[in-house]
C-alpha cells in the first residue's frame, strides 16, 4: 500500500540501510544496566533523498545517501583491505532492522560498514592487542567521523574494545556473499519535519499536520543526554514517491525535511 499526501503512514524497511537505514531496538534494562556505554553515534539511517541520484549502471548497488552525503556500495570485495577507527554499537539498536534487512542481535559477529556488499565475511585485526575476529557485514554505518566500521557488542567483546569504545584496526575481505541484491528502493518510509526539546512543541505541530499529511506522530529520543521528540509524518513505500513526499514538505515552508526509512 502506498502514501499519498493527504493520509498515510512506516522502519521496518526492506531497506537494507539503508539504510539505508536504517535502525536496530531496546534490549532489557536490566542487561543494559551491565554493559560500557558504546561510543556516541548518530541514527543509524536517516537519509535524505534529493536529485541528482547518481547514476547506476545495470547490476551494481544502488547509491544511498546519509546526513547529504552520497555512498556507493562496491560491486565486488575481492581484494579489499582498509585501515582506521572501528567503534561498536549495541543494546540501544538490539533487535531492530538492519539495513541487510535483518534483525540485529548485538551478541552475533556483524558489523557495518558504508560500502562493502551486505553479506561480506570480513577480518578484523585490532592494531593494539594484534586480537582478531571474522564478522559478516549486515548493516551500513558508521556515520560519525572517520569511523570505517561499527562492530556488534560481541565482536567488539572479543577484540576487547568495549572498554574504549574505538580502537585502530586493519579489516580485510575473506569471502564474497552470494545471493539476491538487497532492494534499497521498496520499503516504508516517513517524513521528518522536525525536532523539539519541548514536547508540547511537537504536539502543537503534530496537531496541526495530521489533517495534511496524515500518520502525525511523535518519536522520542535521547542525544548527549538532551531528550528529542520528532515529528513525523506521512507514510509511502517506494524510493520515487518518498523523493516527491520530501519535495511537497519543502514546498510547504518544511525546508529541514527529510526521508527516514523505517
Amino acid at each position: 500500500m502506498t502514501g499519498s499526501f493527504g493520509g498515510g503512514r512506516r522502519s521496518g524497511s526492506a531497506w537494507g540501510i539503508f539504510v539505508l537505514g536504517l535502525l536496530i531496538g531496546f534490549i532489557g534494562c536490566s542487561r543494559r544496566a551491565s554493559l560500557p556505554p558504546a561510543p556516541p553515534e548518530e541514527p543509524r539511517a536517516s537519509p535524505s533523498i534529493q536529485a541528482p541520484v547518481p547514476a547506476t549502471p545495470p547490476g551494481m548497488p544502488r547509491p544511498y545517501r546519509v546526513f547529504g552525503r552520497w555512498y556507493v556500495p562496491l560491486a565486488d570485495a575481492r581484494g579489499f583491505r582498509q585501515s582506521g577507527i572501528a567503534s561498536w554499537y549495541g543494546p540501544e539498536f538490539h533487535g531492530k532492522r538492519a539495513s541487510s534487512g535483518e534483525t540485529y542481535n548485538m551478541h552475533e559477529l556483524t558489523a557495518a560498514h558504508k560500502t562493502l556488499p551486505l553479506g561480506t565475511l570480513v577480518r578484523v585485526r585490532n592494531l593494539q592487542n594484534q586480537r582478531t575476529v571474522e564478522v559478516r557485514i549486515n548493516d551500513r554505518g558508521p556515520f560519525v567521523g572517520e569511523r570505517i566500521l561499527d562492530l556488534s557488542y560481541e565482536a567488539a567483546r572479543r577484540l576487547e574494545i568495549l572498554g574504549p569504545g574505538t580502537a585502530p584496526v586493519e579489516i580485510e575481505a575473506v569471502a564474497v556473499p552470494e545471493g539476491v541484491p538487497v532492494d534499497l528502493y521498496s520499503g516504508v518510509f516517513t517524513f521528518q519535519v522536525g525536532a523539539f526539546t519541548r514536547r508540547e512543541n511537537a504536539e502543537r505541530l503534530q496537531m496541526e499536520l495530521e489533517p495534511r499529511y496524515g500518520n502525525a506522530r511523535i518519536v522520542e529520543t535521547e542525544l548527549g543526554g538532551t531528550r528529542f521528540y520528532r515529528l513525523r509524518v506521512g507514510r509511502c513505500t517506494h524510493l520515487d514517491e518518498a523523493a516527491a513526499w520530501e519535495a511537497r514538505l519543502r514546498a510547504d515552508g518544511f525546508r529541514d525535511a527529510f526521508v527516514v526509512a523505517e
